[in-house]
């Protein structure tokens, strides 16, 4: 009976040496911050959408969100910026299972996005277009112009905000084409399978300078102010002390010299600048 007893009191010890032991674990796991001062590397993931994020002809990693995350990360000490492409709409998905550590490729902060990732404070403010044929055949200049027209066609990237945006000024599921990058939207729109393609003014101005000839991004496009893009690095929900610490570089550096210069390549100027922080766009 006693040894009963004592089986019983040694296996309890067990149990509590062992929890003692996965809590100890526990407080001492490495966060990702501690993990990236430590290495002194960190993973970005990133979609080709130029000017925001792309891989040049001789394979580097571009554009103004990769440039932006080096120019911070270096500031903390990191200098090693590893690029992971992925299409857009797998972005918060393989920051989520840890295929990276930030998105940085110029994604607008959303509340419903919100749910998902942690964003840090915009980086930059924009517009959407359209991109269509040259001449503009259809006469298109807003969303609702295409949602008025049911046989017409919008592309648009899967997984961008083009999507509800769209939808909120009428455009119909029908009548949306989700490819998976703008490439893709170019292709689209030459071919005639859609009769306009959506995205940044920027974006859309890039993709028309590749074929001039054919396309043109359209100058005069009315929307909704409240579709007004906020970009920004995101990060995982559970890594508010990496977001944080970047914020607090970014504060200091968005607006200076050193900023302008690094994203005038892309496009960017002191019109881009805003205010707004990430839990105002939010809702928070």
């Amino acid at each position: 009976m006693k040894a009963k007893h004592t089986s019983g009191l040694l296996g309890a010890l067990c149990v509590a040496a062992a929890a003692l032991v996965t809590q100890a674990q526990g407080a001492s796991a490495e966060t990702t911050l501690q993990r990236i001062q430590r290495t002194g590397e960190v993973r970005i993931g990133y979609a080709n959408e130029a000017p925001f994020a792309y891989t040049t002809p001789d394979g580097k990693v571009t554009g103004e969100s990769p440039e932006i995350a080096r120019k911070i990360f270096a500031k903390m000490g990191v200098k090693k910026v590893d690029g992971v492409l992925t299409e857009w709409g797998s972005l918060i998905p393989g920051l989520r299972a840890g295929r990276f550590d930030v998105i940085a490729a110029g994604m607008y902060i959303t509340p419903e996005r919100c749910k998902q990732v942690a964003f840090a404070d915009p980086q930059y403010q924009i517009q959407d277009t359209l991109l269509v044929l040259k001449g503009n055949p259809k006469n298109l200049h807003s969303f609702g112009d295409i949602g008025k027209q049911p046989d017409l066609k919008l592309a648009v990237m899967a997984g961008a905000v083009e999507l509800a945006n769209s939808r909120d000024a009428g455009v119909k599921d029908a009548q949306l084409i989700q490819v998976p990058d703008t490439t893709a939207q170019l292709q689209a729109v030459r071919a005639r399978r859609a009769d306009a393609a959506a995205g940044t003014t920027l974006t859309m101005k890039g993709l028309a300078a590749k074929d001039a000839g054919q396309v043109e991004a359209v100058a005069k496009f009315t929307d909704d102010p409240k579709h007004t893009g906020y970009g920004a690095l995101a990060f995982r929900p559970e890594d508010t002390d990496l977001r944080d610490a970047v914020d607090k570089q970014l504060h200091a550096w968005l607006g200076t010299p050193d900023h302008l210069q690094t994203v005038a390549p892309f496009g960017f100027d002191r019109s881009n600048l805003t205010t707004r922080t990430a839990a105002d766009i939010c809702g928070k």
